[in-house]
C-alpha cells in the first residue's frame, strides 16, 4: 500500500477546520443555550452520553487491535473484561480503570 504524505499546510488546514468546527458545535449548544433551563428529558439523555461513547471507542480497540492486526488479543480481552467487572462489582470507574491498568500490565509478566 503506497504511503500517502501531506503537506504542511494541508495539515494545518485540516487542524484549524476541526477546531472550528468543534468550536462551533460547543458553542452553539452551551453558549446559546447554556444560559437556559434544559428539560429533564434532555439532562437525563446528556447524563448518559459518556456512557455510550466510551465502550464505542474502546470496543474496536479490544476486539480488533492493530498492534495484533486484527486479531483478537487474549491479554486485551481479559483486561477488559477485568475492567467491565470491577468497575460494575465496586461502581467506581476509578477502581475499574485501576484493576484494568494492572491486568494490562502484569498479565502478559505472569504469562511469560
Amino acid at each position: 500500500m503506497p504511503e500517502q504524505s501531506f503537506s504542511d499546510q494541508t495539515l494545518w488546514i485540516v487542524i484549524i477546520g476541526l477546531a472550528l468546527g468543534s468550536f462551533a458545535l460547543r458553542f452553539g449548544f452551551l453558549g446559546m443555550v447554556g444560559s437556559r433551563a434544559m428539560p429533564e428529558w434532555l439532562l437525563r439523555h446528556l447524563r448518559y452520553s459518556a456512557v455510550a461513547i466510551i465502550p464505542a471507542l474502546v470496543t474496536p480497540l479490544v476486539l480488533w487491535p492493530d498492534a495484533t492486526g486484527g486479531q483478537i488479543d487474549p491479554i486485551r480481552l481479559a483486561t477488559a473484561m477485568v475492567t467491565l467487572t470491577v468497575a460494575y462489582w465496586r461502581k467506581n470507574v476509578l477502581w475499574g480503570i485501576l484493576a484494568g491498568a494492572v491486568t494490562l500490565v502484569g498479565l502478559p509478566l505472569l504469562l511469560d
